[in-house]
């Protein structure tokens, strides 16, 4: 038996899996971490809490499916993109990471634009506009702003990578991650000297970059005592979490579409060429299947509403379900169940942390727009749900302008497991929702990207064909979607309304 495990280093926790060969899950883990918000926009996280939370779901793994550490063929690495690990020269962590949702960054964005020539010239080099939550203005504007502690900086990590420091001692990354940093030529899948030239970075300041299924350390002596697991065991590229996750949803070929409404929402598709956009209305990337590029569209709090909603303003069903011992988020989709599509005219934005895809807006706020008397709890919760796939929808449309045939939606992450939400996705991408056998996502990807790299499979598609298969579809409702293509068609033009509202709101926050 082909033994492998998944490591996925996400913003709210981190979760270790084990698979064999045939893509059967022996045994999973979570530890859950937090992310502080020093001030509004900024979002952070330290380092060590994603190597504890590793460490712990590791044992637990192995004892939880009784695997001896002999037994573990390989390891594949996924985590939250764009965020940034700094570290000194004896490999030490400066300062707390900057996270993909952090939107400090827009002046950097603005000169990056303009070192390169343009934004055209840009996405010339590197495929994609520069967005505040891209690694690139981070380094930038800790350069401008702490300069002290950009003066120690040696090496610069991705999050997952950082964990792949400490279990290997091997500064590496892959195409797949790589390409959320907008310092990767994504087209020839290596490093973009021309940019980082314009910068004036170090290329020494970036890691080695492979393929996602390559092997690219073995777990350290080190790391093997403080984990159990066979020193010498090895680890491969992986992927961001969002190739990673497509992978784990069988995202391997033209014409299935996955949708992922975890923290934050994604729609992504593979593309077989590259191609370009002058407008990069799309984040392009590497896939995490070697010679393979991807179009994705990126929701900054698509579950991450939902779960603001829970933690604020659900703290009573929170508690229930402690007692009760199920999950807090059925008792909130009961209630909003009580309500029909639409919730009787109320909208939410799902701007919580600004939005990426379609508006590359780091100011835009949340909100909930035509409220009146007659709207309760339950309607709150609903728009929660329709607003957060309404953004959503946003990206689907893009892909869709774009040529990319969409023959099959498959979802993944929290509204993936609730049925209302299911729905309620049918019924506004106006397609066919699937669900699969597995819904651990990128770290279900990254264990058959192990599978891959240590023979278990000679392809990536060939790994997903042999594990992978839908369980449930959610067909849709013909007259609820003709309802909610006309309620989108107001979702879409909000934005347009509020978007100066939303500057002057920021500027009054700044100023405060």
């Amino acid at each position: 038996m082909s033994v492998t495990l998944g490591i996925d280093i996400g913003t709210s926790g981190t979760k270790t899996l084990a698979i064999d060969e045939r893509g059967t899950i022996l045994a999973s883990a979570t530890a859950e971490y937090s992310c502080d918000h020093p001030r509004p926009g900024w979002s952070e996280q330290h380092p060590h809490l994603w190597w504890e939370a590793t460490v712990e779901t590791i044992g637990r793994v192995l004892a939880a499916g009784k695997l001896r550490p002999e037994e573990i063929a390989g390891i594949g690495l996924s985590g939250q993109m764009h965020g940034s690990v700094f570290l000194d020269e004896a490999g030490e962590v400066i300062r707390p990471a900057l996270l993909w949702n952090d939107q400090r960054t827009a002046a950097e964005c603005r000169e990056i634009e303009e070192k390169a020539g343009g934004r055209e010239a840009l996405i010339r080099m590197v495929a994609n506009p520069a967005l505040t939550g891209f690694t690139a203005p981070k380094l930038l504007w800790l350069r401008r702003h702490e300069p002290a502690q950009w003066d120690r900086v040696r090496q610069v990590l991705l999050p997952k990578d950082y964990v792949r420091y400490r279990l290997t001692g091997t500064y590496a990354t892959e195409v797949s991650d790589a390409s959320g940093t907008l310092l990767l030529d994504v087209a020839n899948r290596r490093w973009s000297g021309e940019l980082l030239s314009k910068l004036q970075l170090d290329p020494a300041l970036l890691p080695a970059c492979y393929e996602s299924p390559e092997v690219s350390g073995r777990v350290s002596e080190i790391a093997a005592r403080a984990t159990g697991l066979k020193p010498g065991t090895p680890v491969v590229g992986g992927g961001g979490d969002q190739p990673a996750g497509a992978v784990g949803n069988g995202i391997v070929r033209q014409g299935v579409v996955s949708a992922t409404m975890g923290t934050s929402g994604v729609v992504f598709a593979q593309a077989d060429e590259l191609g370009f956009d002058p407008l990069g209305r799309l984040q392009r990337g590497c896939h995490a299947v070697p010679g393979a590029w991807h179009v994705m569209g990126v929701v900054l709090a698509a579950g991450g509403s939902f779960q603001w909603f829970r933690n604020e303003l659900g703290k009573a069903e929170s508690a229930m379900a402690k007692e009760r011992g199920i999950d807090p988020y059925f008792l909130l989709t009961d209630e909003a169940a009580t309500v029909g599509p639409g919730a009787e005219g109320l909208f939410f934005l799902p701007y919580l942390t600004g939005e990426r895809t379609p508006h590359f807006d780091p100011e835009a706020r949340g909100g909930w727009i035509g409220l009146t008397v007659r709207h309760g709890r339950a309607h709150m919760i609903r728009s929660v749900l329709e607003g957060a796939t309404f953004a959503m929808r946003d990206s689907l449309e893009l892909i869709r302008e774009m040529g990319v045939q969409i023959e099959e939606v498959r979802a993944s992450g929290g509204g993936a497991r609730n049925p209302l939400w299911r729905q309620i996705q049918a019924d506004i991408y106006g397609a066919g929702v699937q669900t699969l056998n597995s819904t651990e996502g990128p770290a279900f990807g990254v264990a058959l990207l192990a599978q891959v790299g240590t023979g278990g499979f000679a392809t990536v598609p060939e790994a997903c064909d042999a594990t992978i298969r839908v369980v449930d579809s959610t067909t849709v409702d013909s007259k609820v979607q003709a309802d909610y293509d006309r309620a989108y068609v107001i979702y879409r033009k909000l934005y347009v309304d509020l978007r100066d509202s939303f500057q002057a709101i920021a500027g009054l926050v700044h100023r405060a």
